[in-house]
This record gives structure tokens, C-alpha cells and sequence, in this order.
């Protein structure tokens, strides 16, 4: 009970709105950057969902009812546009921060903690994934891609998604040493992004390697908004939220930690 008591309370805002602000401020006259990351998840949708969808036809979904491949397609991209968002910007982003620049250094100059710093910097990352999660949640909505009601919260398990990828992704960069230890972050988001069911059903993978896919990260994240976007809704999404949300928690629990460590020390 304790534990869960202070997974709880490293999610409390602080003062963490003060270092979403400042870069807020600083990203006032880079805009084009948050909205190129949109792009990236909308050529694929059209590309590999419009183009390839129409020569693969429906997709059977495990409760054996048939969708256009597009409709199967588009919230794996919702999702992984959410975790894209969010790991390059608590990755190199931060890395470059905490290094080079010393930002965080004159941070604890004023009343910020390095908790506060770690909430604000994963606070800002869910606001970029947000961006990038709304735009693409109207081009699916544009394009006749919800197919439940409960598609409307397809948009915060997009944020759930990115909570969990941004937390972890600041945690593992408070133990990278250099930029060429930013190979790994490619060497693990690739596969993520192209073997999470994103474009083909979990039942095509080998069984031998299927369980494993099904509890990688974005499988999960797939899981949640294809299940909410289609109306498969069970015991499953509530198994892949509550999974997320602890992956987050605890990459918050870790970056804050070793944030201390390595500025405090």
C-alpha cells in the first residue's frame, strides 16, 4: 500500500508547470517543430493504410468481426505517433539539457526539485504527443476511422501511451554517457513501431514469438486504441492501461531519482 502510495505521489503537479512554461516559451518560435512530428504517422496511414488497404481488403478482429484494414491500421498509428512525440524529446532533448546546455543545473537554482523537473520535462513531452494525437485523431475522425463511441477516448489513451514511453525514455537517458548511446533508442523503438501489431494481426506471428510481441509497450498502446476505435472493448484494455500506467510511474520514479543523483551529488 505504501508503494502505491508514492507511485501516487510523484504524479502531483509541483512545480513541475513552470518548466512545461519555459519551454513552452522557448518553442513559441519553433512551431513548425511540434507540428512536423505529425506528419511522419499521417504518410503511413495514407501510404501503407489507404494504398495497401486497398489490396489487402478486412482485417478480422480476435472477436472475429471484420474491419476495413484502414480502420485496423489508424490507431496503431495513433499510438505510435504518441510515443514518438514524447521519446525523442525525453531522449536526445533532455540528454542535451542535463550534458551540454546545464539547464537543469540552474534550475535548482530557484525553488524547482529534480522531482519538478522530471514531472515538468515528461509534462511537456505529453504535450507534444498531444498535438500530435489530436491532429491525427481529426484525420480519423475526418476520415470515418472511429467506428465506436468509444473512440472519444482514443485521444487520452494516446496520452497514456505517451506517459509511459516518456517516463521510461527519461530514465534511460539519465544513464547514457554519450550520443552514440543513442543507438539503442533507435534499435528499440524500430522494432517496436513495426512489430507491435501495428500492421498486421497478433495471430500472424509465429507462436513461438507471439506472447512476447503481446507485451511489448506499444503492443499494448495498440491494444487500448484499437480496442476503444473499433469497439472491442473488454478485459484487455483495462489489463493494457493499468500496464502502461505503472511503466510510466515507474520511469517517473527512476528519472526523478537518478535526476537527484547525478545533479545533487
Amino acid at each position: 500500500m505504501s508503494a502505491t502510495v508514492g507511485g501516487l505521489g510523484l504524479l502531483r503537479v509541483g512545480r513541475a508547470p513552470r518548466v512545461v512554461e519555459r519551454n513552452l516559451l522557448v518553442f513559441r518560435r519553433q512551431w513548425w517543430i511540434l507540428v512536423s512530428g505529425f506528419f511522419e504517422p499521417l504518410f503511413y496511414l495514407l501510404s501503407v493504410g489507404v494504398g495497401i488497404g486497398e489490396l489487402v481488403g478486412d482485417v478480422t478482429l480476435p472477436s472475429g468481426r471484420a474491419v476495413d484494414y484502414t480502420a485496423f491500421v489508424a490507431p496503431a498509428m495513433l499510438a505510435s505517433s504518441a510515443m514518438n512525440g514524447v521519446v525523442y524529446e525525453t531522449t536526445l532533448n533532455v540528454f542535451f539539457k542535463l550534458k551540454y546546455a546545464k539547464l537543469y543545473d540552474a534550475m535548482l537554482a530557484t525553488p524547482l526539485a529534480p522531482v519538478d523537473i522530471a514531472r515538468g520535462e515528461i509534462g511537456w513531452a505529453l504535450v507534444r504527443a498531444g498535438v500530435y494525437a489530436a491532429a491525427f485523431c481529426l484525420v480519423m475522425l475526418v476520415m470515418g476511422l472511429f467506428l465506436s463511441p468509444w473512440g472519444v477516448l482514443a485521444l487520452p489513451a494516446a496520452l497514456l501511451v505517451g506517459f509511459a514511453f516518456g517516463a521510461t525514455g527519461m530514465a534511460c537517458t539519465s544513464f547514457m554517457r554519450s550520443w552514440q548511446d543513442f543507438e539503442f533508442v533507435n534499435l528499440a523503438v524500430l522494432p517496436l513501431f513495426l512489430f507491435s501489431a501495428t500492421f498486421y494481426p497478433l495471430d500472424t506471428y509465429p507462436s513461438s514469438v507471439r506472447w512476447f510481441v503481446e507485451w511489448t509497450p506499444l503492443s499494448q498502446g495498440v491494444v487500448l486504441t484499437r480496442g476503444l476505435t473499433t469497439g472491442e472493448v473488454g478485459w484487455e484494455l483495462v489489463v493494457a492501461a493499468v500496464y502502461l500506467a505503472v511503466m510510466g510511474i515507474v520511469g517517473l520514479a527512476v528519472a526523478s531519482r537518478r535526476l537527484a543523483r547525478l545533479l545533487l551529488s
